[in-house]
């Protein structure tokens, strides 16, 4: 959520740098401010109407104490008109305050400089891209007949005791997604992420806190009894964790990792584009989170950018990373790299990760602070990145990796799996 002295103060920077997601917001701004402004007279005049409360009800004992009785009696009736005045005007404060918030709630994260405009993924910058394209001297096999022919993975079994997007991983498939997490986990542990296992659940106060809630309940799976949201990504408890905090000083860096299973109903997905594990409505991720001061989250960002290339280099994959456009950019995010594998088999790219900057947006909402030298709170900057998102990558490692009779597994996941081809 934007801050509201932000748009203040800088209300033509605001508009300006949301064209980029091909919005026109003059309308929306402008009637945040006119809000703004009717919040500010109304809380202004209840102000003085307790203060002039308060002013008479002390006076009041001393008339009574001096005798002056029927001027007492005066002062209480003008206090009661006074207090019946305050309850409507608190009443209007506490309503532009819900509108206030609605409108905010509205508009997405301004885009950095460096973001380019546009209005889909086709207008995303290619920033860099590394290793070659795989090429096969037999016909190379989709990840799902891959998954088939060598039984790693069953897809009409979970069709049959879930629905689609919910497959079973078997046998060595199981292995290698297990030896996946841990590797990933290992890899955040030595860059520095304190891992945490959180919980699958989150409230609505946590979604709303990450911006997932009200921007993304289509796509969140629901518990209705007890008013409780399956987790679409490990960012929403993980980041979570510091809501409604104050860091006591401006030296932190909160680096945080975690697996989880994530869940999406990812509605109206169809066609040839989903199918096998290119998007599932649950899987598994290694998430990585990281709470900095402002001064240094762009540092924060590179850092995390350069994780997520070490991982899809140790894994052999030919990969490039895509700075997103405005109009491809997630609402709460300032910036977006995202990370995309080639797929050899189905001869097209497939996104594995997304690293994101979020300034100040989501810890607005957070109300996540920390102490400045000056003693002042200031809003800490959040980050978040797919360190990594395990189906694809499991298709692009099973879809590069094959042989006429097999698969390869890399290196670095022997030790985590147990054997060296499938």
């Amino acid at each position: 959520m934007l801050e509201i002295t932000r748009i203040r103060e800088h209300k033509d920077a605001i508009i300006e740098g949301l064209k980029k997601r091909g919005i026109d917001a003059k309308l929306e701004v402008e009637a945040i401010l006119v809000t703004d402004e009717k919040w500010r007279t109304t809380l202004s005049e209840l102000q003085t109407v307790q203060s002039s409360s308060n002013k008479i009800s002390k006076e009041i004992g001393v008339l009574f104490k001096t005798g002056k009785t029927e001027e007492a009696n005066k002062a209480k009736e003008e206090t009661a008109a006074l207090k019946a005045k305050e309850q409507v005007l608190k009443q209007q404060v506490g309503e532009l305050e819900e509108l206030m918030k609605e409108k905010l709630y509205s508009l997405p994260n301004v885009p950095l400089d460096v973001v380019p405009s546009g209005v889909s993924e086709d207008d995303n910058e290619v920033v860099e891209e590394i290793g070659e394209k795989v090429m096969f001297d037999f016909e190379a096999l989709p990840h799902w007949d891959l998954a088939e022919k060598h039984g790693l993975i069953d897809f009409e079994l979970g069709v049959k005791v879930t629905g689609a997007g919910f497959p079973f991983y078997k046998g060595k498939g199981a292995k290698l997604q297990r030896g996946l997490i841990n590797y990933f986990l290992d890899e955040a542990e030595k860059a520095g992420y304190s891992e945490c296992i959180p919980p699958l659940v989150v409230n609505e106060e946590s979604g709303i806190g990450t911006g997932q809630l009200p921007d993304k309940e289509g796509q969140m799976y629901h518990v209705t009894e007890d008013d409780l949201y399956l987790i679409p990504t490990a960012e929403v408890p993980l980041t979570n964790m510091y809501r409604d905090v104050i860091l006591p000083n401006e030296d932190f860096s909160i680096k945080i990792s975690g697996y989880t299973p994530c869940f999406r109903r990812e509605a109206g997905s169809y066609g040839k584009d989903v199918r096998g594990l290119n998007r599932l409505h649950q899987f598994d991720k290694v998430e990585i989170v990281r709470i900095e001061h402002p001064d240094k989250s762009l540092a924060a960002l590179e850092e995390m950018v350069n994780h997520v290339k070490q991982l899809l280099s140790s894994l052999g994959l030919h990969y490039r990373i895509l700075r997103l456009c405005g109009g491809d950019l997630g609402f709460t995010s300032a910036i977006t790299y995202d990370f995309e594998v080639y797929s050899a088999a189905q001869e097209r790219w497939l996104e594995v990760s997304s690293v994101s900057l979020f300034e100040t947006f989501q810890a607005n909402r957070l109300k996540l602070r920390f102490k400045g030298v000056d003693k002042k709170t200031q809003l800490c900057h959040t980050l978040n990145g797919s360190a990594l998102a395990l189906p694809r990558i499991v298709a692009a490692l099973l879809e590069n990796h094959q042989t006429t009779d097999g698969v390869e597994i890399p290196k670095v996941l022997v030790p985590y799996v147990g054997f060296e081809r499938i």
